[in-house]
């Protein structure tokens, strides 16, 4: 007897499932970032305005280091959902493997980077004399942990292409509870002060990084996929994730032309900015749980042939973006008043913060298609157009956000060139999910 076709609303409720099942748990997973930081801030701010600024300018120069390597999650995972599509279990994981040993290689290189030249890059950014000391400080020590955090990005990527977002939201929980603690101990109770702070973020991402590296060699000698290192497998890694490391860059040179421009404005400003920048990447992450729910499902369908299934997923995906931001910006208007005091208690902080928060409710609908769209189009593999389409965005903020100090703008005006930087990247996205161009079938792209 043959099988009766799915009807519509079947084939929603079964993406309704699926991307339930993977964007929960991701989503607790993704925030132990920014829950890192905003715990910092926490810790930090209470310390004094000239530490919590530090902080500020030394937290968007470590996020940037360590994201533009985020390839290292993303390309894997769609990279590894592809080969699960198509059946080929120990491909998958061999392909994983190679990312880990890549992100091994780069974390070094990294470190051997930031650690001597950390007193030019916060002084390159205009950080304040007061500000400076302690952004120099959280700076170079965190900066130890960047190989464990890029180890944690590909093991996270191995995992969510292997349809586990389980496993990541576990290690994240004990991570951030362990960061918490340790960073609360070593601030007040060692009295170590920022470099407490530092060497907590510091012991919590190797720990992290150990447990995720025992869950993925388990799986490895399970399906019986070399744990060495292999240079052509490394090498084509690094390849697949360059479109994808110019989108990434294109990113975060936005990020750091908004905190540049926010540590010209003074030191209440890139003080409020810090907050509102770590609000922004809590909900930003929270968003981004649908996108990586996205990536491992779209990778599988296009693994398995299934373009007409690749292509009502995307539809939901983002339905499902819009509604999380609608009712995730109205809950930013609600809590604003209360949530600030968490962070500061100087006045005019506050004063820079609150309208700023109100652009940020109002961006997050955008925001939430963006997150989705660009999901998508990285669990397709579609990373050129992504990097593309990222270098236009930034060749159009740039000249905006530059123009706020000198036409005498503050926070709010940054943060409205913040929105509209999102507005374009949702223009070039949807016009790209609309062409079908990004549906490319088989075990790799």
């Amino acid at each position: 007897m043959t099988q009766a076709p799915a009807t519509p609303k079947a084939t929603r409720r079964q993406h309704d499932r699926e991307i339930v099942a993977l964007a929960v748990p991701a989503f607790g997973a993704l925030v132990a970032e920014p829950l890192f930081v905003m715990a910092d801030s926490a810790i930090v701010g209470h310390l004094g305005t000239a530490q919590l600024a530090g902080l500020g300018v030394a937290s968007a120069l470590l996020m940037t280091a360590v994201s533009v390597f985020v390839f290292l999650a993303y390309a894997t995972t769609a990279a590894v959902a592809r080969r699960v599509g198509a059946g080929d279990l120990p491909a998958a994981i061999r392909q994983g493997m190679d990312g880990i040993w890549l992100a091994l290689l780069l974390g070094a290189a990294v470190i051997a980077v930031v650690l001597p030249t950390a007193p030019a890059i916060v002084e390159l950014f205009g950080t304040s004399d007061t500000a400076a000391p302690y952004a120099i400080t959280y700076l170079r020590i965190s900066a130890l942990g960047i190989p464990a955090m890029l180890v944690v990005l590909a093991s996270t990527g191995v995992l969510r292409g292997l349809q586990d977002t389980k496993t990541p939201l576990y290690v994240a929980v004990a991570g951030f509870i362990a960061n918490g603690a340790l960073n609360a101990g070593l601030v007040y109770g060692a009295d170590l002060g920022i470099a407490g702070s530092a060497w907590g973020t510091v012991i919590a991402q190797f720990g992290m990084a150990a447990a995720y590296l025992v869950v993925v060699v388990r799986g490895a000698r399970r399906h019986g996929a070399s744990l060495r290192p292999d240079a052509a497998g490394i090498t084509a890694s690094a390849q697949a994730g360059v479109p994808l490391l110019v989108r990434t860059l294109s990113l975060r040179a936005i990020l750091m032309i908004a905190t540049a421009v926010a540590a010209r404005l003074g030191d209440a400003d890139i003080a409020a900015h810090q907050i509102i920048l770590s609000l922004w990447s809590l909900l930003a992450f929270a968003l981004d749980a649908i996108a990586i729910a996205g990536q491992a499902i779209i990778g599988r369908y296009l693994g398995a042939d299934d373009t007409e299934g690749a292509r009502q997923a995307c539809r939901r995906m983002v339905e499902w973006g819009l509604a999380v931001g609608i009712a995730l910006g109205t809950l930013v208007v609600i809590s604003r008043p209360l949530f600030l005091p968490l962070f500061t208690s100087d006045s005019l902080v506050k004063d820079a913060a609150l309208p700023a928060l109100v652009i940020v409710a109002l961006s997050q609908p955008i925001c939430g298609v963006v997150f989705v769209l660009d999901g998508v189009l990285m669990g397709a593999g579609d990373g050129p157009y992504l990097a593309w389409a990222m270098v236009l965005t930034l060749a159009v903020f740039t000249p905006v956000a530059l123009l706020v100090p000198g036409l005498g703008g503050g926070l709010t005006a940054l943060w409205a060139a913040m929105t509209l930087m999102m507005a374009v990247r949702m223009l070039t996205l949807w016009l790209r999910a609309r062409s079908g161009r990004w549906l490319v079938t088989g075990a790799t792209r």
